[in-house]
């Protein structure tokens, strides 16, 4: 599974982009994002992710 660090994310557009370890950057959704609660992502944080076409 890819992995990489959260470059932005703006909580009121709910969405932002990974930086992803040695490749470009991902667009990421909050709809994307797993767990319970508020979906958001920090700045900096470590993420594992799966890519699918949009």
């Amino acid at each position: 599974m890819p992995t990489g660090f959260v470059k932005w994310f703006n909580d009121n557009k709910g969405y932002g982009f990974i930086e992803q370890d040695g490749g470009a950057d991902v667009f990421v959704h909050f709809t994307a994002i797993e767990g319970e609660g508020y979906k958001s992502l920090t700045e900096g944080q470590e993420v594992e992710f799966e890519m699918a076409d949009g």
